[in-house]
């Protein structure tokens, strides 16, 4: 956020000065934009959503460089071969950051006030959206961070820090004021047209947009849960509550279709494939705290996810075993452990034969509103009504994968290798798997665990660090630990201990250090250690 003073929109705004020895008057390129010229909305649109979602947010990607991978943090995946997936380890050093999406939101914002009006218009609600969300993404990585003065060319390039706690209650502000803006634009005649059709890569209409940001804000307050109770300013109560009691002014998920879902081409490859991997499957390893719970309740996804072990009977799930991500890499090599399902993750370079990417999706709201009845944040509500929306969750999640989980309706699912090859097909057992996971009235801790374990698994490949943010929130599902997978003893000294935290930025580190000395001195008792936790989750 210290470098967005003047932005440019690379590739769309072009200002050129030319120097050189030759003689006359030297005048600016002709042929080049101003600064001030008029960019279609729709192309900054198109950059940001095409950029929304970092390579370690992609199912079976990751950035190698900082061993950063949404997926091995959440334990979804465990890795046996450096080359395209790195270890196990968690550690962790610098993070990545959103600053792009800030900036070209900016351009957003400058754009549409010249083309549509200063006032109301649905690119500046989205605008809001999309301050807010790149605030939050980095701020519940490393914690305080430059917000409220974050591309104000006054105090640029050293924007003082924003507490967490006002960087979470100015995004919800902003992501209310979006919402209340949509209102105002919105009519019965246009919140079911596409909102960019040639700017949004999501392809959501008007209505699905604000659908979204609503989703989004009730993921942002129950992430906040921890906080619920010792920062009444913030209303978190009060506002999920209040979104979830009025669908009128508050339009949030309503089924799958609205889910935002980033879809892969012949240009943009399922990761594992544009990664080059897709032949090394053989080394990459489904988590064990997945399959542990799948297994368990007799869940038929187990088919769909993983490989059975080698020469075992494809139809049992005692012969799917998930690998423990503190486990060395010589004992993954040495080991038998399920790898992911061939035909669904490497038989296609497109990923047609995956569940849809999620990345904000209908699954987790209805889990997150399960969750929030279950914490009594939601008035008169019951247990009955949490197990109403945990219910809605499994079954879209099943839908997800193709299946439509019904007691009296069972499926045929094909397990496949890790080659691809199908091995056979299984016949779903729907009604133990119901019964098995059949919500427990009557003990509110025990339904707690369910609902934030069937989460866990709805999220599987999908919706980024959802799945690690939710353990470091919640401790649910247990997570194993182990030498291999600690790997950052030189922070704090410390071994078989998951990280809390990133390290902040390299580049906030070196254009903004005094303000980030500061910030670190007043959080951690000045060492940037990745094993203290944050306001959010202390």
């Amino acid at each position: 956020m210290t470098k967005i003073l003047k932005v440019v929109v690379a590739g769309l705004i072009l200002a050129t000065t030319i120097t050189s020895c030759q003689k006359g008057d030297l005048t600016s390129d002709p042929n080049a934009i101003s600064a001030d010229a008029t960019v279609p909305v729709s192309l900054i649109l198109n950059h940001i959503t095409a950029t929304f979602i970092r390579a370690e947010e992609m199912p079976l990607g990751g950035d190698a460089t900082y061993n950063k991978n949404g997926y091995k943090a959440g334990q979804y995946m465990v890795s046996a071969y450096d080359k395209y997936w790195g270890n196990n380890e968690y550690s962790w050093s610098y993070s990545g950051h959103a600053y792009d999406i800030l900036k070209y939101t900016v351009q957003l914002e400058i754009q549409a006030k010249s083309q549509f009006g200063v006032t109301n218009n649905k690119y500046l609600a989205l605008a809001k959206f999309f301050r807010a969300y790149s605030a939050i993404w980095l701020a519940q990585r490393v914690g305080d961070i430059p917000m409220s003065q974050a591309g104000d060319a006054v105090n640029f390039p050293k924007p003082k820090f924003d507490t967490q706690h006002d960087v979470y209650k100015n995004a919800l502000q902003l992501l209310d004021d979006a919402n209340s803006m949509f209102n105002t634009i919105l009519t019965p005649a246009t919140q079911n047209t596409a909102f960019s059709a040639g700017g949004d890569i999501f392809n959501l209409t008007n209505l699905q947009w604000q659908k979204l940001i609503n989703t989004y804000r009730l993921r942002v307050l129950i992430s906040l849960s921890k906080r619920a109770d010792d920062n009444a300013d913030l209303n978190i109560k009060t506002q999920f509550a209040t979104i979830l009691g009025n669908s009128t002014t508050y339009p949030i998920m309503t089924a799958n279709s609205d889910n935002m879902v980033y879809k892969f081409n012949a240009v943009n490859l399922y990761p594992i494939w544009a990664s080059g991997s897709n032949a090394y499957n053989n080394f990459l390893f489904v988590g064990k705290p997945v399959l542990d719970i799948a297994t368990s309740t007799a869940d038929p996804r187990t088919f769909l996810m993983a490989t059975p072990l080698s020469g075992k009977d494809y139809s049992s799930f005692a012969s799917y075993q998930g690998a423990p991500t503190g486990t060395t890499v010589a004992v993954l090599l040495g080991s038998t452990f399920s790898n992911f399902n061939g035909f669904r993750y490497v038989g296609s370079k497109t990923g047609d034969n995956a569940e849809p990417f999620i990345f904000i999706g209908y699954p987790e709201m209805c889990f997150n509103i399960a969750e929030a009845i279950n914490r009594g944040w939601i008035g008169a509500s019951t247990a009955a009504d949490a197990q109403n929306w945990y219910n809605k969750g499994v079954t879209a999640s099943f839908a997800n994968f193709g299946l439509t989980l019904n007691a009296s309706a069972n499926q045929s699912v094909k397990s496949s290798d890790a080659a691809g090859n199908i091995l056979g097909s299984v016949t779903t057992d729907y009604g133990t798997f119901l019964s098995n996971i059949a919500y427990n009235t009557t003990n509110s801790a025990a339904a707690l665990t369910q609902i934030l374990s069937q989460k866990y698994v709805a999220t599987f490949n999908n919706s980024g660090w959802e799945a690690f943010y939710n353990y470091r929130r919640t401790g649910i599902p247990a997570f194993p630990t182990g030498p291999s997978n600690t790997g950052y003893g030189t922070v704090s000294g410390q071994i078989g201990i998951i990280p809390r935290r990133f390290l902040y930025p390299l580049d906030e580190i070196n254009a903004n250090n005094d303000n980030y000395k500061t910030s670190i001195g007043t959080q951690f008792g000045g060492t940037d250690d990745v094993t203290k936790d944050t306001w959010l989750t202390k």
